[in-house]
């Protein structure tokens, strides 16, 4: 007769259910779009960033005078304000991965007073490693890839501000 599995973790604290939340968040869940989505997410995060950044790059450099440095230190501004966001996606889903690749769940029943520790069954290790080598793991070189391309432009920008 086999035992029926109780697993002691609250709901919400189940790394899966964290990583279903994370997936189904707003921000969080561009991350897994397709690329044009994922693209125009980050958009909406610059263009907004570079209209606030714009104005301060204009008080250092006069766009009539000197209108290269002016788009590179705009366009320098706003880009921090995604890295930050960036960041802040990044931080999101290593939590997430973090949680499901690890064979032990901290948990909490009550408050942060009585943490609890519970050992995954082998079983959903699996699932939970699979998640993450199929799920998240993509996400994770996405956001990777994302702050090349912004480390890139950071040096091409710099480039072209000592070359022009």
């Amino acid at each position: 007769m086999k035992r029926a599995f109780v697993c002691p973790v609250p709901e919400e604290q189940q790394p899966l259910n964290e990583y279903q939340e994370l997936t189904e968040s707003g921000f969080f869940q561009s991350c897994s779009a397709p690329l044009g989505q994922y693209l125009k997410t980050l958009a909406w995060v610059w263009v907004p960033s570079l209209a606030i950044a714009m104005p301060v790059s204009a008080a250092s450099f006069n766009p009539s005078k000197y209108p290269l440095e002016f788009i590179l230190a705009a366009c320098a501004g706003a880009a921090v304000s995604l890295t930050f966001a960036i960041v802040r996606l990044y931080l999101g889903w290593s939590y997430i991965r973090d949680r499901l690749e690890r064979s032990t769940v901290l948990y909490e029943e009550s408050g942060w007073y009585d943490g609890q520790v519970w050992t995954k069954t082998p079983e959903i290790q699996a699932r939970d490693r699979l998640v993450v080598e199929y799920q998240v793991q993509p996400i994770m070189r996405r956001l990777q890839r994302t702050f090349v391309a912004i480390g890139l432009s950071f040096v091409l920008g710099s480039v072209i501000w000592v070359l022009f």
